[in-house]
């Protein structure tokens, strides 16, 4: 983990305003009946059109990640492959992408209801987005993380949801997974870190319906909810500055999941 200046946060606010342009082109792709491999190639048009660099796409693993975007839908929690399945209605479905731009990089995930949706998971949505807005406001009030992870997932909890527990958020700067990792709950098996200017993180709860379990599936990146309930995910590039935290992956005018009240 190291410290970022002011001069390399603005850096980095370029690149978050280009995740930003490309998740408003997959929203506005999101209704029944749009595959998406069709989300995806959006999504990285608008990256390479704005010149960056897609980071997601070649990721190492068994096999490599194949696409510009996480697209995973109901069940599937993360890292889902875009490919020819088309959406349904009272489906919801997740989008996650990072970008590098000019050397730095920003990453940003939110999940969207296709149409009408359950009110039980129109709730996991609002309790999961709640989490994400809970931590932005309480970092200026926390002196270190473990104070507003253990915020977030008590939030989760009351509402009668779970935070995934084996995935989390990470440091980011000119590489999109810094050290050390960003917890979405209270653990002491993590190292802590304190919140003071220069510190950018990647905040992304992921809240599960069911049980906090997930499980691998077999093309080695899908993970799923192991009760295959619903699961969401939600997720800004956050710089803590002198002047408090700026939202990297927010629009132009600041706008954005997360930051206006529910």
């Amino acid at each position: 983990m190291y410290l970022k200046t002011e001069a390399q946060i603005a850096k980095m606010r370029r690149a978050g305003l280009l995740v930003w342009k490309a998740h408003q082109a997959a929203a506005a792709l999101i209704r029944p009946g749009v595959t998406t491999a069709e989300i995806d190639a959006a999504v990285e048009r608008v990256i390479v059109e704005g010149g960056g660099v897609p980071l997601f796409k070649g990721v190492p693993g068994k096999v490599p990640f194949p696409a510009a975007t996480c697209i995973s839908i109901d069940e599937e929690v993360v890292h889902g492959i875009p490919g020819p399945r088309r959406l349904a209605e009272g489906e919801i479905v997740s989008i996650d992408t990072g970008v590098k731009l000019d050397g730095w990089c920003a990453d940003a995930a939110v999940t969207h209801p296709v149409g009408a949706v359950d009110p039980k998971v129109r709730r996991l949505l609002e309790v999961t987005e709640g989490a994400l807005r809970l931590a932005i406001q309480s970092i200026a009030g926390s002196k270190r993380w473990r104070q507003v992870a253990r915020e977030m997932e008590s939030y989760v909890r009351r509402a009668g949801f779970a935070v995934v527990h084996s995935l989390v958020g990470h440091h980011i700067g000119r590489e999109l997974w810094e050290d050390p990792q960003v917890p979405n709950y209270y653990t002491t098996d993590i190292p802590d870190f304190a919140l003071e200017p220069g510190i950018v993180i990647a905040v992304e709860p992921m809240v599960n319906a069911g049980g906090k379990g997930v499980k691998m599936q077999p093309d080695h990146w899908t993970i799923i909810t192991r009760d295959r309930r619903p699961s969401a995910h939600f997720e800004h590039t956050l710089a803590i500055t002198g002047r408090g935290v700026l939202v990297l992956t927010a629009g132009p005018e600041g706008q954005g999941w997360a930051l206006d009240r529910i």
